[in-house]
């Protein structure tokens, strides 16, 4: 019969024909049959299963084997001693043993053969078959578990099964051969779920297995993503001692750590893993816990964007979020993981917002909460935030609350002290030519400062001219900190050397300060050293018009004070007496404080000139009982002004005894020449709600008269008693850069807080003070009858143009971010000596609104308006402005106001430097190379041995006109639909 068979099944008849002949074969397997008969067809029909080379033999073989088994199982049994070679292994052994079992179940024969395929499935294992044969190994011990390994192979198994997993790829990007795929890789991580819920004790081993496996760092490829079906099996009790076992073994080094954690979070990509997210999230966590920061740092930085990616896809998007969304909330020291997503983030709406599902919209909401949770940990980035602000702002904003609870439970704990070593990765030098400064914990208020006295040019300008020496090691290590502001090849250089000289005693490390009582004690300690001996400056250029006595008191005036020094006198008047007393003083700087509701100007702006607010005293009632109900501020009419020729009438802060007309000394008001373009030229650089106030507003109520009464009495020495006073300060002498600061941080009585005015400040471009003159300056320097001002005492306009703005970003002194706009403030007219002995009044037109503003921001530098500087507070209600630099406008050569070094006129270059520091700088700059090209080397060879990138990977990375989807996100604008399936993962 056997040899019928062969003939047919090998000769030429078509086979409908040749299927009419094997039918009568198989018709008479029913009949009873010799052993050696049926031996000699159980023989034929496996060599047709198993070698033959058509699909047609193949399935007659099995046909005839089914049958024969059935009716013949005795001598089927015989199949057991094998075949013999085959002269190549066939793919079908295992479906032939698979069909074979099922007819030899009950035969004393059967303990045997699954003995011998416990051993033989441990061997086909250890050669690693493909994922179809993994998968019919998967189906035959399910099927047949008296053939899985038991004991010690077990174990062995279990581990050389996810060994083979790790290996598995899916050569085809066509959908049913992904779905194929997948459905083979279930079933091999099924079998391990069987073999681990019989016997729990193979789960650890086998998981150590894993992470050899995602750990090693000796593989040409990464192993395959589909491991991540093997961890949705793993018990979730299992979870805190296994994670715990691992960051804490020491055996375990930070780069196979490293390379771990980076492939599980790969793992979200993995279509139809559970629970992958939470065994990332809780490896991170631990790392956390143990306080690995670096390897957390370094896998964030290098992650989150494919994690991101991630969120464009349904079938993936839920538990990419979760790992996002911890990513981002745990990485708190540094902006620098969020600020990788800001170019993606409007994209990714766009394409959410036209998906249109329940997946998308949820997906959106989630996202706005996580990113106004980076809004209020990492504020201040206003030209970053701005297009993102734009792309969810009609998403829900989360509440204060919400914010702090999410940032709160997921921060790294002790983060710290222990995040101060790691510095942000740095990148190319910014384009605008500037250089930041590395942020060293906590101390943005110093590079603000830092920023800001950089950029006004005269004091960079005498600071970098300073001769070498060690008398003021304070402003020596300003000098070089300038010096390599000014040349560094770097793109942010480290102040750590000037933080640790100018740091104040009484600051708390790591904490956040008040960048304005930084910049007091610092001014204050380069003013000490050189006023006590420690003196090194570069001679100044002196003018042929100064007098002798002016010269004197110049060059006996510290750099701090020729730069930011003024002087205001303090009277005080008795209202029972008249006597005045009056008291002189240098400041460096002017605190405003805001007025109360009541004392609030109408809200103004730029054109509103200082000196036309400046205060009166109070006439003296005829008797004390008056006092109470008496006007507490007297002021003139408003000025009227002829739009052709404006004239500024300027009030003066003079006396006025009663019943006394008022004379040049003693209160009125100096003519002086406004500009001669109309004022309401200045209105346009200034953007401010009407009911805002602005900077005027707050000097107007600075220089105001306060009454002294009740328990602020005044002690008048001529009553000898306790008075009613009142008291106004004077400027008399201004700076040449003038620092204002608004007191915003105050302590609320009422509610045993200390709490922040968020008002909205308008900030004027140009800014013209009141300052004082006598009859002698007025004489002596500024030439009466010219374009100054009239001859006798009174005010004068002091012109001043803005140079720099630093805002805080916050709602306390205590917390919050601080950054800096500035500009390069120099006169457009070089100082030469005046024509026909005329001395030219400063203009009060706005100083080039084309110079360029910068925004600092740390390590980031970038380029900036005047306009952003008068928005950052309408856009973001926590940012406002906190010190202000205004510079002197030098339209007076030699004048006694604008006593500036010659080095305040330098309009060409920097100033050279000594050998020592150019030497430094130039070291500074061959080591930075050194360090690029190290580091690019390191990156290649790290990038070399990665695994090569899916295609499905390169959503931003491929240029704008190779796709046309909407907003070159997404492949099919994450509809989830099955034209969007390929490109899934793999």
């Amino acid at each position: 019969m056997d040899k019928i068979l062969e003939a047919v099944v090998m000769s030429s008849y078509p086979n409908n024909v040749k299927q009419g002949l094997v039918r009568r074969v198989i018709e008479a397997a029913k009949q009873p049959m010799d052993s050696e008969q049926c031996w000699s067809m159980l023989e034929l029909s496996t060599k047709l299963y198993l070698t033959g080379d058509t699909k047609y033999k193949r399935e007659i073989g099995k046909e005839v084997l089914e049958v024969y088994g059935h009716y013949h199982p005795e001598e089927f049994d015989l199949l057991q001693e094998g075949y013999g070679p085959l002269g190549k292994r066939s793919h079908y052994v295992l479906d032939y043993i698979q069909l074979g079992l099922q007819f030899i179940l009950e035969s004393p024969s059967a303990n045997s053969i699954f003995s011998l395929l416990r051993i033989e499935v441990l061997r086909k294992v250890c050669e690693r078959p493909s994922p179809k044969q993994c998968a019919k190994i998967s189906k035959l011990l399910t099927q047949h578990p008296q053939c899985i390994p038991t004991g010690k192979h077990q174990v062995l198994f279990c581990q050389q099964l996810i060994r083979c997993i790790g290996q598995f790829q899916c050569v085809s990007e066509g959908e049913e051969d992904i779905m194929e795929f997948l459905e083979q890789v279930n079933k091999v991580s099924g079998l391990l779920q069987r073999i681990w819920r019989t016997q729990t004790s193979a789960i650890l081993p086998s998981l150590k297995e894993l992470f050899t496996i995602i750990s090693s760092t000796e593989e040409q490829e990464a192993p395959s993503n589909a491991l991540a079906s093997v961890v949705q099996f793993v018990p979730l009790e299992l979870m805190d001692g296994v994670i715990r076992n691992l960051t804490n073994d020491d055996s375990i080094t930070d780069v196979q750590m490293m390379t771990a954690i980076g492939r599980m979070i790969d793992w979200v990509s993995w279509p139809l893993g559970k629970n992958i997210d939470k065994w990332i999230i809780a490896l991170l966590k631990g790392l956390a816990a143990v306080k690995k920061f670096s390897i957390l740092i370094e896998v964030t930085l290098s992650k989150i964007e494919k994690v991101f990616s991630k969120l464009l896809y349904p079938i993936v998007r839920e538990g990419a979020l979760s790992v996002l969304q911890y990513m981002l909330l745990s990485f708190q020291h540094s902006h620098e993981a969020f600020h990788l997503l800001l170019p993606h983030i409007p994209r990714l709406v766009v394409s959410l917002k036209k998906e249109d599902s329940n997946s998308a919209t949820s997906c959106l909401e989630q996202l706005a909460e996580l990113i106004h949770c980076m809004f209020f940990r990492f504020s201040g980035f206003p030209d970053l935030y701005e297009p993102v602000l734009e792309a969810v702002k009609a998403l829900p904003i989360p509440n204060e609350d919400r914010i702090k609870h999410l940032l709160g439970q997921n921060a790294w704990t002790s983060q710290k002290n222990e995040l101060a070593c790691f510095y942000p990765r740095l990148a190319s030098k910014s384009e605008t030519g500037k250089i930041g400064l590395i942020n060293l914990g906590n101390t943005c208020y110093m590079n603000s400062i830092i920023q800001s006295l950089f950029m006004a040019s005269d004091f960079r300008h005498s600071v970098l001219n300073l001769t070498e020496g060690n008398s003021q090691p304070l402003m020596t290590k300003l000098q070089w900190l300038f010096a390599f502001l000014e040349h560094s090849q770097r793109p942010a250089i480290s102040p750590e050397s000037f933080l640790s000289a100018s740091w104040p005693p009484w600051f708390t490390p790591g904490a956040q300060q008040d960048c304005s009582e930084y910049l007091k004690y610092l001014l204050d300690r380069l003013h000490e050293e050189e006023k006590t001996g420690k003196r090194i400056y570069q001679k100044l250029k002196e003018s042929n018009l100064m007098s002798q006595a002016v010269e004197h008191r110049y060059l006996n005036k510290t750099l701090i004070e020729k730069m930011f020094g003024g002087k205001m006198t303090t009277k005080i008047r008795c209202l029972k007496c008249l006597n005045v007393s009056s008291r002189e003083e240098v400041f460096t700087d002017l605190s405003l404080a805001f007025p109360p509701p009541e004392r609030h100007v109408r809200g103004s702006t730029s054109v509103l000139p200082v000196e036309e607010i400046g205060p009166q005293f109070i006439e003296p009632p005829e008797n004390p009982s008056q006092l109470t109900g008496s006007p507490w501020i007297q002021r003139k009419a408003p000025v009227t002004r002829d739009a052709a020729a404006p004239q500024m009438l300027v009030e003066t802060l003079g006396f006025q005894e009663p019943g006394k007309a008022a004379d040049p000394l003693s209160g009125d008001a100096v003519g002086v020449d406004a500009a001669k373009d109309p004022l309401s030229a200045f209105g346009e650089h200034t953007c401010a709600p009407k009911d805002s106030r602005s900077v005027p507003d707050l000097i107007n109520y600075f220089l105001s008269p306060e009454r002294l009464t009740a328990e602020n009495k005044y002690h008048c020495e001529r009553c000898a008693s306790l008075q009613d006073a009142e008291k106004v300060a004077e400027l008399t002498e201004g700076p040449h850069y003038l620092i204002l600061t608004l007191l915003r941080f105050s302590f609320d009585p009422r509610t045993m807080k200390r709490k922040k005015i968020l008002d909205n400040v308008s900030i004027p471009v140009v800014l013209k003070l009141p300052v004082l003159v006598t009859p002698e300056e007025t004489e002596e320097v500024c030439q009466p009858g010219k374009d100054g001002a009239a001859s006798g005492s009174g005010f004068m306009s002091v012109v001043y143009d803005l140079c720099s703005v630093v805002v805080h970003s916050g709602i306390s002194s205590e917390s919050g971010h601080y950054y800096c706009y500035s500009r390069d403030c120099i006169d457009t007219v070089p100082h030469g000596q005046p024509q026909d002995g005329a001395l030219k009044p400063a203009s009060d037109k706005p100083l080039d609104f084309e110079i360029q503003w910068y925004l600092f921001n740390d390590t980031r530098v970038s380029f900036s308006s005047f306009e952003s500087v008068s928005n950052v507070t309408s856009f973001f209600p926590k940012d406002t402005a906190y010190v202000l630099f205004y510079r002197q406008r030098l339209g007076r050569q030699s004048c006694p106001l604008h006593e500036a070094p010659a080095e305040a006129g330098r309009l060409h270059g920097e100033p050279s430097l000594h050998k020592d520091l150019m030497e430094a700088i130039s070291k500074d700059n061959i080591l930075y190379l050194q360090e690029q090209e190290k580091e690019a080397r390191n990156r290649a060879a790290y990038i070399s041995a990665l695994p090569k990138s899916p295609l499905w990977w390169k959503d931003f990375d491929r240029d704008k006109d190779d796709d046309n989807s909407s907003g070159g996100c997404s492949p099919a604008a994450g509809s989830g639909g099955s034209g969007s399936f390929h490109g899934l993962v793999f």
